[in-house]
């Protein structure tokens, strides 16, 4: 605007000085030839005064160089001329000024000369005897005047440029320094124009009209960005093309990045091909959904196309993490695989034995014998129901069961009172160090984490052997630890001895018997108390492990 304002000053100031200068020569140039009409007329009147009183010996006597001085007869013909020979002129008899002057007494014509680019001004008077007496003299025309005076015109032509530029840029920026100065926050505190008032009052009107529509963007965004950012599932909102409008921080950790990539392309955060596939056809308008493999797991990625007025104006992005789902599910099927499994085993050898008894084909003295292997199996199918029972219940967050302040050392006490036998049966010593422990927790399970670990440490363990369980307390957390003297785990079983039905050396574990789910027992219990499962063990040496319960999680359920 204030270029636009100074080349607008400055064209009229440079249009006015143009324009008034052309007048000014104009004027000059009438002035000066009334002026010189003047001096004609008066030169005519001496000269005529002169031939009057002299004759031609006036003519002939006059060193006149600004004047051509013609004296012309009454027939026309020249009498005298001051430029050219008489005897070469033509008849002026026609001549304009000469007509005119013969007939009213005094006559004035002007001509121009193309050739010489002058003009000519005549002046003739009638004597008294019948001849003109005629005056010619130059006259320049404005072109050569203007030429003349050119060096003082180029100089104030420049004087005037430089003027005009100067008051030009001051004007501008006079008239846009009010603009400049303007307060848009608060467009009515302005003192500047008048003519500014309406504009100013619609500014001030769509801004409150503004900062209303914000704030209620900025409560609609921060209660989206709220519910979002509690999301456990991503979410990212797309437009058109692929750009990041909103990433929750689920979404942000599932792609390996944070929330300030809003804005660029989510492939240049992840160029999957899947990914790619997906975006494709929520760009056709079809929603489709893919399994991705992404460093840190698995992820449903669904895509939905938002359509408006029948195209694709965006594309929301849904992932679900569906690791734990996908592990859990294999989990589900090994663990239906293992209980069909172990359940196979003892339902043949009393289908089996059974079926002998049935037909007769077992000798009296041997049915003791087959009685007493289908009691047996009956038992440990009897104590694999329980056990899948008790871990589906500790699935399920035993909500039931009744917490209370329990004592480690006492619940310790009564498991060491049920194995003493079966440890002594085996040769094994079993004994208890430590002091008085409480927590808050469920005594049923916390026995029965004692009474697995125990049971454990007895079956392999061997004859002369020991097994010792310690009950001890420190500052931050109470633990009992049950080690042993047994034949140890080795070091690429240790992780999964707790997953359901996992033996290390199963004919070993079938001589001696169980379920196999002993250990998941424990680490359920466990998981529910929010304890931590600690495991050493060294082959042909013991194992030992501590599960230690929290105080802090203890005093809060206190």
């Amino acid at each position: 605007m204030k270029k636009r304002i100074f080349r607008t000053i400055f064209a009229v100031a440079i249009s006015i000085f143009l324009a008034s200068s052309l007048l000014f020569m104009a004027v000059l140039y009438d002035y000066f030839s009334g002026i010189q009409q003047n001096q004609l007329r008066m030169q005519i009147d001496l000269a005529s005064q002169g031939v009057e009183g002299e004759g031609i010996d006036y003519l002939q006597k006059l060193n006149i160089k600004d004047y051509r001085i013609t004296w012309i007869g009454t027939d026309g013909s020249v009498l005298y001329d001051s430029l050219s020979n008489v005897e070469e002129m033509e008849n002026h008899f026609e001549r304009e000024e000469v007509k005119e002057a013969l007939s009213q007494g005094y006559g004035t014509s002007s001509r121009y000369s193309s050739t010489l680019m002058q003009k000519y001004l005549y002046g003739a008077k009638r004597l008294s005897d019948g001849t003109v007496i005629r005056l010619s003299v130059t006259q320049k025309s404005l072109l050569i005047l203007t030429l003349g005076m050119l060096q003082p015109i180029i100089i104030i032509f420049v004087i005037a440029i430089f003027l005009s530029a100067f008051l030009a840029s001051r004007l501008s920026k006079k008239i846009v320094k009010p603009l400049n100065a303007l307060n848009l926050d608060k467009p009515l505190d302005n003192d500047g124009y008048d003519e500014l008032s309406p504009l100013l009052r619609r500014i001030d009107a769509q801004q409150k009209e503004i900062r209303k529509q914000s704030a209620v963007l900025r409560q609609k965004q921060n209660e989206f960005d709220v519910m979002t950012s509690s999301m456990s599932e991503g979410l990212i909102l797309l437009n058109g093309k692929g750009t990041i409008l909103s990433i929750n921080e689920a979404a942000a950790a599932f792609l390996g990045t944070d929330r300030c990539c809003t804005g660029e392309d989510i492939l240049e955060i992840n160029r999957g091909l899947a990914l790619v596939g997906l975006l494709n056809k929520a760009r056709d308008g079809k929603h489709s959904e893919w399994i991705m493999e992404l460093e840190n797991g698995r992820y449903q990625m669904i895509a939905s196309p938002v359509i408006s007025g029948g195209t694709v104006s965006g594309i929301v992005l849904l992932i679900f993490d569906v690791t734990e789902k996908e592990q859990a599910e294999q989990l589900r099927r090994e663990f239906t695989a293992n209980v069909s499994h172990e359940l196979k085993t003892p339902l043949h050898t009393i289908s089996g034995s059974a079926e002998l008894l049935a037909n007769g084909m077992v000798k009296p003295e041997d049915v003791p014998a087959f009685s007493k292997r289908i009691y047996s199996e009956a038992q440990r199918m009897i104590q694999l129901v329980e056990d899948i029972m008790r871990l589906s219940h500790l699935d399920e967050g035993a909500a039931n069961m009744k917490w209370e302040t329990v004592s480690l050392y006492a619940a310790a006490e009564e498991v060491i009172k049920v194995l003493s036998d079966k440890a002594e049966n085996m040769g094994i010593k079993l004994e208890l160090y430590g002091e008085a422990v409480q927590i808050n927790g469920i005594d049923q399970l916390i026995q029965e984490i004692i009474y697995n670990l125990c049971d454990n440490a007895i079956k392999y363990n061997r004859r002369g052997g020991s097994v010792s369980v310690t009950v001890r307390e420190t500052d931050k957390y109470a633990a009992v630890a049950v080690s042993d003297t047994g034949i140890g785990i080795p070091a690429e079983h240790q992780e999964r001895i707790f997953e359901r039905f996992y033996r290390v050396d199963k004919s070993h574990s079938k001589e001696i018997g169980g379920t196999g789910l002993g250990l998941s027992i424990v680490k359920h219990a466990a998981k529910l108390h929010n304890a931590e499962i600690q495991l050493h063990s060294v082959v042909n040496e013991g194992t030992e492990i501590t599960v230690k319960f929290p105080k802090a999680d203890n005093d809060h359920l206190l």
